[in-house]
């Protein structure tokens, strides 16, 4: 092998110390993009779901959870029994200034929308009725078409199961235990706007990065 064979560096070492203008764009998104996957492992690793991490986009958890919080989700019975309403009012279990857990869940099983995240006030059997709690203090029968949870935005008027969500075309049912993405942990105020503003933030980052490795280079040259 010639001495010239030898010297030439791998593809690799190329990209990495690559000046080329493109080359370094593409290598910034690369570190970011590994950066963002390892993260997302590690929440999944430790949440034991996915998504690991939701933002609120809407008031109907407020004073409990604001628009722009970051939520942490954990699968249903990781870190203590998941935990109804009702369940919460026997066991004294709080979550939320409430008793019982908060639930994220899929609305009918659709994938095709965003995940809700309220309050799971009952379990209820197929073709149970039951009397469900209103905000104003009333209640109003309801039987179950199947089992599942029961859920209401603590700052909602009504229990989910009464609602009609136009996404999905019908009236939301009972959550079913198969439905459920999770229950939330703990929520940090702001940062759910980032995920609410995913695009605009990643173009900020990589022109960010390329103002930097910009600068950088001026630097080298200047030297």
């Amino acid at each position: 092998m010639s001495d010239r064979a030898a010297r030439k560096p791998g593809l690799i070492e190329q990209i990495r110390t690559s000046k080329h203008p493109a080359v370094a764009i593409g290598r910034d998104i690369a570190w970011a993009v590994a950066v963002v996957a390892g993260i997302a492992l590690v929440l999944f690793l430790v949440s034991g779901t996915w998504p690991a991490v939701v933002a609120i986009e809407s008031g109907s958890m407020i004073p409990n959870m604001n628009i722009g919080d970051l939520v942490f989700v954990s699968a249903p019975d990781r870190f203590g029994t998941f935990q109804t309403w009702e369940d919460g009012q026997v066991s004294g279990y709080m979550k939320y200034n409430d008793y019982g857990d908060v639930v994220i869940y899929r609305p009918n099983g659709a994938d095709s929308v965003n995940p809700i995240i309220h309050r799971a006030l009952m379990w209820v059997e197929a073709n149970q009725t039951v009397m469900l709690p209103l905000q104003n203090g009333q209640t109003v029968e309801y039987t179950a078409p199947h089992e599942g949870y029961i859920t209401m935005g603590d700052n909602n008027p009504a229990p989910d199961q009464l609602s009609v969500y136009r996404e999905i075309g019908g009236q939301i049912e009972p959550v079913k235990k198969e439905w459920v993405v999770g229950k939330a942990l703990f929520a940090i105020p702001f940062l759910g706007y980032l995920p609410l503003h995913i695009f605009e933030v990643a173009v900020v980052l990589i022109v960010l990065m390329f103002i930097y490795d910009f600068l950088v280079e001026r630097r080298k040259e200047q030297k």
